[in-house]
């Protein structure tokens, strides 16, 4: 397959060949959904809390009167029948946990076809050196412009800290815009994002280096 590459201008300067086979061939969807569910049931933290009538900062007073007023009786407002009252079933100080695992070489193998997914679909763009000058948010609008990126995004950056640091704070104010170190590409992060906007040297480590190694003699990482 051959995936064009443009510069920073949009202007299409060459193609780089990506070879589909290594990529899964073909859409699992069994298995991104598998993945996609993973990683976003991974972004849980399980500390949702709630406060019962007793950990309510409103004055214990009654609200009226207990007769004559033809109304309901009533104590403080903490109830939890009144408006913003405590919460019946209080979820307490336990932390929940939502995680779910999978097979390392199973997460490469979603990871990489759900690239496969985004290049099918025309939703990569490779850039001829991703950098900047200097740190301008209307810069970076501009040159998602001219690549014809028009809906959300994930754009991977390199690693190297003061190598991206001027796209990286470019981009960090740019609505529907979502930054990502390049090594640390996942299935879900690339699905929930329309576009995937990557550096044509990131994309060539990131397709040779532990993401490809899927087979049985895939090491750890």
């Amino acid at each position: 397959m051959d995936v064009p590459v443009y510069s920073m201008s949009g202007k299409a300067v060459g193609n780089m060949s990506v070879d589909e086979i290594a990529l899964g061939e073909t859409i699992n969807a069994d298995l991104l959904k598998q993945a996609f569910v993973m990683y976003h049931a991974n972004l849980r933290q399980g500390s949702a809390r709630t406060k019962n009538r007793a950990l309510l900062a409103y004055s214990r007073a009654k609200i009226y009167k207990q007769k004559g007023t033809g109304r309901a009786r009533h104590g403080d407002k903490k109830s939890n029948t009144m408006r913003g009252g405590g919460h019946a079933h209080q979820k307490t100080r336990t932390r929940e946990d939502y995680h779910q695992d999978m097979p390392k070489k199973m997460r490469r193998k979603a990871n990489r076809n759900a690239l496969l997914c985004k290049l099918l679909d025309n939703e990569v763009r490779v850039i001829d050196g991703l950098s900047f000058d200097t740190a301008r948010t209307k810069d970076f609008v501009s040159f998602l412009e001219a690549i014809k990126v028009d809906r959300a995004s994930l754009v991977a950056l390199s690693g190297d800290p003061e190598k991206s640091k001027n796209a990286r704070l470019s981009a960090r104010n740019v609505e529907g815009v979502t930054i990502c170190r390049a090594d640390q590409l996942n299935t879900y992060e690339m699905l929930n994002n329309r576009f995937l906007v990557i550096d044509k040297a990131e994309l060539e480590a990131w397709l040779a280096g532990p993401s490809s190694q899927t087979g049985k003699t895939g090491g750890a990482k």
